[in-house]
């Protein structure tokens, strides 16, 4: 098999291929021949050294990635859901930059029969990352207001399609220009923070405050955030996008006095505050899940049954040739991306 390997954090440089042995299946695994790779930006922050999970569970050298799609090549004993051949998508939490990868049964899922194995490998992680948002934290009811920072991107674009299906009343932010084409489509209001003042655009759309806000973009916005939340809203935190800051030479190497910078300027919100506001702040990473098989079987069974339903659908895609995963780092970084972005193995 054929892997991405980074030997230790740095730039794009350090993204290396290897081929190494097949793994075998243990018990209650699945062993995926994978056709497609989600790309995060988690990947990148892993690159980099920090990513806290990262360095928690895998250590160096990590191959990093999330999510895959592609087609059962082996079962593990007791495995009993899904068959040799089967098209499958699986959360694979890291190890994912690769064309073999194992996942345990409760990580994976059959391919709904119309998605083609890129938009497979492009679902887990941005889908249940915002129905764990919206649904396992924020508990979103009809109506209720929402307010989606980088709502082009992968998870945004998640995120909106469980807000409206939830019959939220929906505001997306983005901050080029070219990405409102991407949300109209969903009947929502957009605010180009490019060309319009944010705040005062959000205030006017939402004067009594939202009810749910998500945010990823880290010390930017999360000031403004929490004070933009209605009596009893909660701020959804996901990401701090905004704190790490690539070298200016596009190397993919980390700007350390400007993270630093980012680090300082990043609120602490007070629980007196948050109890006199009746405000709430709910923060949460993903790849801490993995402990949590019935929150991931309950979240995947939930997205799926919208799929089939025809509530939610597969994100736009853009792809690349596995070996040109420097290529797909570098463009996310760029902030110029919509949709996802998948490695083609």
């Amino acid at each position: 098999m054929r892997r991405i390997r980074i030997e230790r954090p740095g730039g794009y440089d350090r993204l290396t291929m290897e081929t190494v042995a097949d793994p075998e299946p243990g018990p209650g695994e699945v062993l995926i021949r994978v056709a497609a790779v989600g790309v995060n930006f988690a990947d990148c922050i892993a690159r980099m050294g920090l990513y806290k999970s990262a360095r928690e569970f895998e250590g160096w050298p990590l191959t990093p990635g999330f999510e895959v799609a592609g087609e059962v090549m082996a079962v593990g004993e007791g495995v009993s859901t899904v068959k040799v051949g089967e098209r499958v998508m699986a959360l694979s939490l890291f190890n994912a930059y690769a064309d073999r990868v194992c996942v345990p049964e409760h990580q994976l899922r059959s391919i709904p029969e119309h998605w083609s194995l890129a938009e497979a490998a492009a679902f887990p992680t941005v889908f249940l990352t915002a129905w764990y948002a919206l649904h396992a934290l924020g508990d979103i009811q009809p109506g209720h207001r929402v307010l989606i920072h980088s709502a082009a991107g992968g998870v945004g674009q998640a995120l909106v399609q469980l807000a409206r299906r939830a019959a939220a009343h929906v505001v997306g932010v983005v901050g080029r220009s070219h990405k409102v084409d991407s949300l109209k489509a969903h009947g929502i209001d957009v605010i180009d923070k490019s060309r319009q003042a944010l705040w005062s655009e959000a205030g006017r759309l939402a004067p009594d405050g939202f009810d749910l806000i998500a945010d990823a973009n880290g010390y930017p916005t999360l000031k403004q955030s929490y004070r933009h939340l209605a009596p009893g809203g909660r701020l959804l935190v996901y990401g701090f996008h905004g704190m790490f800051h690539p070298d200016r030479r596009g190397r993919g190497r980390v700007n350390w006095p400007a993270m630093i910078a980012s680090w300082f300027r990043t609120p602490r919100f007070s629980p007196l505050a948050m109890t006199s506001e009746n405000r709430a702040v709910m923060g949460f990473n993903l790849s801490f899940m993995g402990h949590r098989p019935d929150v991931l079987r309950t979240g995947f069974d939930q997205l799926l049954q919208w799929a089939a339903e025809g509530d939610i659908h597969p994100l736009p895609v853009t792809t690349y040739a596995f070996d040109d995963v420097a290529s797909a780092h570098r463009d996310l970084e760029s902030g110029q991306t919509t949709g996802k972005l998948v490695l083609l193995t």
